[in-house]
């Protein structure tokens, strides 16, 4: 009869010990040891399956029927799913505490008034949830609170309510389990109820939202596998000082990836921001030195951002770089460009980049409009207000295509640009400089 065992196995390598250690011998990595149980097998001849009957599906006969959505009353939290919610799609969404998980939540049960939703308010009591829902004008009474966290009960629950469309968890490290070790938000616990919810969820065809926490390191807590588990992973990020929220789709079974929906933040909760383009230029300086406007895209989307930089002379003997919205190792990059290929000498100007709006831009497609607004600056010259410019830089000076170029175009000539810097016009970053900067010939 096969015997029960318990090891600590790191959740980075998978590295299995027979005592905990603060530091995994294997990755080195801090408290990534966890205690599970296993099963040990014992040592004999080995199992044979040829009795077993095993039914084999033809891929060609199976008939696909496409899901049926419906929509959260968001027209961007929709986009982000591919449509909609799909019945029985398990959705992971994590963000860091405060930016607004429960708030746009709560504004989805009230755009759902007429679909029975349960909330299992493992963080909050009914008291706060209730103060929350009238602040948001949401309508309580399709709205059911569970306020037990046993796992086991929770499933109950769900069960004797077949009805309900919508279920949301908030938070998945406040689940426990009697068949699990450990405490609540372990990595064990969290992982072994998320399976057995998910199991009842998509038998009875019920939506499901589960909120979870986000680490320091900015990703969802507990190990990589959690993300296997569930249909969809959503990130809610953005800056507490800025207005703005931009949800993330990491993870789709049903939809596209890496698709956006752009929220802002207001008295009433969380509002739309359908045209994000205008908004981010809105404030825009029409006459303004080290300025210069670039689209990027995000998923499927064109986005316009203005990119400003500032140079100062340095007070100390090594230069500061620094960065906000964009990454300062390519900012490195890029002046290092311009030094060798364009001679303009920055060895002794501080130089700062900010993307406007506080959003954060990873793509390379800003790679021009970051050495034009550069250049800008040192050169105490301003850039046409209806200059708009995209592309990549690379090592060699040379200005690459990127994606989805015509998008790009489109968008910038809807908002009024009428001069599109683009890899089109120049082939390599001297020429576009020396011709947008005559003085620099």
């Amino acid at each position: 009869m096969a015997k029960s065992k318990t090891v600590y196995i790191c959740q980075s390598c998978s590295y299995q010990s027979i005592r905990w250690t603060g530091q995994c011998p294997e990755c080195n990595a801090w408290n990534t040891l966890v205690e599970e149980v296993i099963s040990k097998t014992p040592v004999g001849a080995a199992k044979s399956y040829s009795n077993v009957n095993v039914k084999l599906i033809r891929l060609a006969d199976v008939k696909y029927e496409e899901s049926k959505r419906f929509s959260s009353g968001f027209s961007e939290f929709d986009r982000v799913l591919g449509g909609g919610f799909v019945a029985g799609q398990v959705i992971l969404m994590a963000g860091e505490p405060g930016i607004g998980k429960s708030t746009i939540l709560t504004q989805i049960c009230r755009n759902l008034s007429n679909d029975k939703i349960l909330y299992v308010c493992g963080e909050e009591n009914p008291d706060q949830i209730k103060l929350r829902a009238e602040r948001l004008g949401v309508n309580t009474h399709n709205l059911f609170m569970i306020t037990d966290t046993d796992v086991e009960i929770i499933i109950a629950g769900v069960e004797q309510n077949p009805d309900t469309k919508l279920l949301i968890i908030d938070s998945m490290q406040t689940l426990t389990s009697s068949e699990f070790m450990g405490i609540a938000g372990s990595v064990g616990q969290v992982r072994g109820c998320i399976q057995k919810v998910a199991e009842v969820v998509k038998r009875l065809n019920i939506s499901t939202i589960v909120i979870g926490h986000v680490t320091k390191e900015g990703t969802v807590a507990g190990p990589k596998v959690l993300e296997h588990l569930v249909d969809t992973v959503l990130y809610l990020e953005g800056d507490h000082n800025h207005l703005f929220r931009v949800l993330k789709t990491i993870k789709n079974r049903f939809g596209p990836v890496s698709e956006i929906g752009l929220f802002e933040m207001a008295e009433e909760g969380l509002r739309e921001v359908l045209n994000p383009s205008e908004i981010f230029l809105s404030e825009r300086s029409k006459v303004s030195v080290g300025s210069c406007v670039s689209v990027v895209m995000e998923g499927f989307r064109p986005l316009m951002f203005e990119i400003q930089v500032l140079t100062t002379k340095t007070m100390f003997g090594y230069p500061m770089r620094k960065a906000s919205g964009f990454n300062v190792n390519r900012l490195q990059l890029l002046i290092a460009v311009l030094e060798k290929k364009c001679k303009i000498d920055l060895s002794q100007q501080d130089v700062f980049v900010n993307v406007a709006g506080g959003f954060k831009v990873s793509e390379y497609g800003v790679d021009l409009a970051v050495c034009l607004a550069l250049v800008s600056s040192v050169n105490n010259k301003t850039i046409n207000s209806d200059l708009c410019a995209f592309g990549e830089v690379g090592l060699l000076g040379e200005i690459r295509k990127v994606s989805q170029m015509d998008k790009r175009v489109s968008e910038a000539k809807k908002l009024g640009f009428k001069k599109i810097v683009s890899p089109n016009d120049y082939k390599n970053i001297a020429d576009a400089v020396s011709e947008l900067f005559p003085k620099n010939k």
